[in-house]
């Protein structure tokens, strides 16, 4: 079985629900938000509206609102339809919509000049790794690389920074997990949909206008370790719930995966460390997990239009800190820990890539 546990809120209000909204009455937004090429939408105010197509931000000048009231009644109806409260007493809301985009609105006077909006979609699809290698995503060789990760079962973190395709080149590589392992995906927002034959998705939940009812990643975590978990798999640890993977990927579950953000493949044990003493570890304490519990770090990076699979480097110790060291790298090929990752690899009884020392 393979865990996956990513950063995403289940709030999808149940079929009937007072107040439910269709995406298809989003007003100016309609259109927007059903474009297959837009990733977000924000909104500025009532005549202020950008996209994200891929190239960067982008006005939207014949989309806009009567004036502010209106937009702020539109903002509130959205987070009603979530069963969440957006007013003066609880000026900001982050939740989902009934189809799983992503909301969060500002209202003043936090926002100084909103009411604001800000709108992520969600494109329910799953790219293989040939689709990635046309795109560009991948070249043949990281292709070949990351296949052999796969299939050795070594676990790895897939890093990055916002829309840098973290989430699409995970589901890609959860595809071509064997047929005889279960999926179990943890997530804030129903995100990842790998092409497989079993999967089971766990979602978190906020609480209500009352304050209860929430359940957090932690809870999911240990909830997903009792679903006979073949593979243990975090998207986006963002918070105290590494401890519980980290746990987790140390007590047999080897194949895991997760993302996280960062600037740079180097980052990520740092990043780590962050994330680990936010739940009350030591950093000594955090490094010995990461070292132990995780292998390869494959890190993403975008140019415009282009979202790239810039570096692969292994995890180790040095001394008292954590390093990555470069295994492939996009624009040079083979780093100096390619013969290090090419016998981990043979280690596990897996085909070495031609690309770091296999046989052509």
């Amino acid at each position: 079985m393979t865990l996956v546990i990513s950063d995403h809120v289940d709030t999808t209000p149940s079929a009937g629900r007072p107040g439910a909204i269709d995406v298809a009455e989003l007003g100016p937004l309609a259109d927007l938000v059903a474009d297959p090429s837009v990733t977000d939408v924000l909104v500025n105010g009532p005549a202020e509206i950008w996209v994200d197509r891929g190239v960067g931000l982008q006005p939207v000048p014949d989309a806009r609102f009567a004036n502010a009231d209106d937009l702020r009644r539109f903002a509130v109806r959205l987070a009603a339809t979530c069963g969440r409260r957006l007013d003066e007493a609880s000026p900001w809301v982050d939740a989902q919509l009934p189809d799983g985009t992503r909301l969060h609105a500002v209202l003043p006077p936090i926002a100084v000049r909103g009411p604001y909006l800000s709108l992520r979609t969600l494109r329910r699809q799953s790219i293989g790794l040939a689709a990635l290698v046309g795109l560009g995503t991948l070249t043949a060789d990281s292709a070949r690389i990351v296949e052999a990760i796969v299939r050795a079962r070594l676990a790895y973190v897939v890093s990055g920074g916002t829309g840098s395709g973290k989430t699409t080149l995970l589901a890609a590589l959860l595809s071509l997990v064997s047929v005889t392992e279960r999926i179990v995906i943890v997530e804030e927002a129903p995100e990842l949909t790998p092409d497989h034959p079993h999967v089971v998705s766990l979602q978190c939940r906020q609480s209500n206008v009352e304050g209860a009812g929430a359940v957090s990643l932690r809870d999911l975590v240990r909830t997903a370790m009792r679903m006979r978990p073949d593979r243990l798999v975090v998207g986006e640890c963002r918070g105290a719930e590494v401890i519980d993977l980290l746990g987790a990927l140390n007590t047999g579950h080897d194949g895991g995966a997760c993302t996280v953000h960062a600037n740079t493949a180097a980052d990520v044990p740092v990043r780590f460390e962050a994330l680990g003493m936010l739940g009350g570890l030591s950093r000594s304490a955090v490094q010995a997990q990461v070292v132990a519990a995780l292998s390869v770090v494959l890190h993403l990076s975008r140019a415009g239009r282009l979202r790239y699979l810039d570096e692969i480097g292994l995890i180790a110790a040095e001394r008292d800190a954590v390093v990555v060291r470069s295994a492939w790298h996009y624009l040079h090929g083979p780093g100096p820990a390619a013969v290090d990752l090419g016998r981990l690899l043979a280690r596990r009884g897996v085909l070495v890539p031609a690309v770091l020392g296999g046989r052509r």
